[in-house]
């Protein structure tokens, strides 16, 4: 039985102590409860925009110039990306600032992200507009259904498909759906990165390959990534079921740094639910994940999964696999039941299942 004792993940504490500028930022954020953001926010606005800002000088050159490259990438990368990243996924599915400051909406996606290599609305358009309503069924234009999900081969064929053709992909789905306004959004959003790349090229072209080029193939490549092994177990019974089409990963670093993102279950289930709000979902209807024969793994996070599917290390994914309700007699029985929602689904199958 788990209980909030034995789950490390954060959740909000009502009775913190807000100092004097903690209180001078709740008055513009819609949820005190993101306050955090406000401080990442500041850190990337100080430390990352000036860092790749510097690339773009004429009077850095030679080794300095590439030791602040660099140094760009490592932060960014190894950082920032995650927190940032997970920050931005969090705020495009629950507005960040109240209405009476609503175009402070916009610094994130259309002023920051563009240097975590994240075109601006473009990843809104995707994860809100479409993943989320398509579930990663076929429809879902980044769906893992089709693919051997414990394959590098069939990971590499995924990202090599979103890599060339996920923006088209994407935007001839809204087009289907007559969906305008966000095929605008998505389109527009992409052409506009790489409209401003393409400019500042004339000033730099080192410069725009590491402030935003390499940063958007990571990103893309992470995303991928993180989605592949959310969706990576599937029971080809109940495809669409978000208990039996995701994953949960509790009691991890990854949830202290990316604001919960390891309770993908609940977020299928729940997309508006505030982040600090998983571990109470969790706990409130584990005889809903046990009826679903949920799979949750304590202290593996996503990376973690990703790995041990890639080396096929079932053993390692069966010790950390929470067995809710007591359903399996051995480690066999897990190792056998996760490698059987790993396989890859025919067509068949999925309209058998509709």
């Amino acid at each position: 039985m788990l209980t909030l004792d034995n789950i490390t993940d954060p959740i909000h504490n009502e009775n913190r102590h807000y100092s004097a500028l903690d209180n001078f930022f709740l008055q513009f954020i819609r949820d005190k409860r993101d306050l955090p953001f406000v401080y990442m926010t500041l850190q990337v606005t100080f430390i990352i925009i000036p860092l790749g800002i510097l690339l773009f000088m004429p009077f850095i050159t030679g080794w300095a110039w590439g030791v602040l490259a660099l140094t760009y990438l490592l932060i960014n990368t190894l950082i920032y990306k995650g927190p940032f990243g997970l920050m931005l996924h969090c705020t495009s599915h629950r507005k960040f600032f109240k209405k009476k400051y609503d175009k402070m909406n916009y610094y994130l996606p259309w002023i920051v992200a563009p240097f975590f290599g994240q075109s601006p609305e473009t990843y809104f358009a995707h994860h809100i507009a479409m993943h989320h309503p398509e579930n990663n069924m076929p429809t879902d234009k980044s769906s893992t259904l089709f693919y051997q999900r414990n394959s590098i081969k069939g990971f590499l064929m995924y990202f090599g498909d979103f890599i060339l053709f996920g923006v088209l992909r994407l935007t001839h789905y809204f087009k289907d759906k007559n969906h305008l306004k966000m095929f605008w959004r998505a389109m527009l959003g992409e052409l506009i990165f790489f409209g401003i790349c393409g400019l500042l090229c004339l000033i730099s072209w080192k410069a725009v390959l590491v402030v935003f080029i390499i940063p958007l193939f990571i990103t893309r490549f992470v995303q991928m990534l993180g989605n592949w092994t959310q969706h990576a177990f599937i029971d080809s019974s109940e495809p669409d079921n978000p208990y039996k089409n995701s994953i949960t990963c509790i009691n991890v670093k990854y949830n202290h740094k990316c604001w919960n993102d390891g309770y993908h279950i609940s977020h299928h289930i729940r997309p508006a639910l505030h982040w600090t709000g998983h571990p109470h979902h969790l706990i409130d209807n584990q005889d809903e994940y046990a009826k679903n024969n949920a799979i949750i793994f304590d202290g593996l996070d996503f990376l973690g999964v990703f790995l041990c599917l890639m080396s096929k290390n079932y053993d390692k994914l069966a010790r950390h696999f929470v067995d809710i309700g007591n359903q399996f007699n051995s480690r066999e029985e897990i190792k056998e039941f996760l490698q059987a929602r790993n396989q890859k689904l025919q067509p068949a199958e999925i309209s058998k299942a509709a």
